[in-house]
């Protein structure tokens, strides 16, 4: 049980490491986002992918050792959470201490994550919708029928296109 308990503090500590470097790189995310810059932004979309790969890995190492951790305590896998774990390791309290700690600054982390996550989803919804608007304005000026700008040979004036087609015309 001892040494069940030590793989999941090192694998606890492992992720944590893993989220704050997936909050440092959602933080760098953020003037980017705003400055448009899709090339950095592809970058750092690849950087947070290979740290998520990781913690895929670690989660399913963490939920196998809790998964041997609630067998040999006897308990029941899917009841069994980190802070109930905490409070059975009453009489370690070093243990208990490490878990809890790790707990905390992993709940902190990840709320945080899931803020920073939360602020570049709504200025990437915002640039999609000033990129959607400007789209839409340009279809809106291509469309628009033109009245009142013929001059007096009854030719379009002021058409930057050369007629009424809307195409170039190359004998002018």
């Amino acid at each position: 049980m001892a040494s069940l308990v030590e793989v999941l503090i090192d694998t606890l500590k492992k992720e944590e490491s893993e989220y704050v470097t997936l909050l440092d790189l959602s933080k760098k995310k953020t003037p980017i986002v705003v400055a448009g810059d899709i090339d950095k932004l592809q970058t750092i979309t690849d950087e947070e992918q290979t740290v998520v790969t990781r913690l895929t890995a670690l989660d399913a190492k963490r939920a196998e050792t809790m998964k041997d951790i609630a067998e040999v305590m006897n308990r029941d896998v899917t009841t069994l959470k980190l802070s109930h774990l905490v409070e059975m390791l009453e009489k370690r309290p070093s243990e208990r201490d490490a878990l809890a700690t790790l707990r905390d600054q992993l709940k902190a982390t990840v709320g945080e994550l899931k803020m920073v996550n939360d602020q570049n989803r709504e200025l990437i919804r915002q640039s999609l919708d000033i990129v959607d608007f400007n789209l839409n304005l340009i279809k809106a000026q291509r469309s628009a029928p033109e009245t009142g700008n013929y001059n007096r040979s009854a030719d379009i004036a002021g058409s930057a296109l050369g007629g009424p087609s809307g195409g170039f015309d190359a004998k002018q």
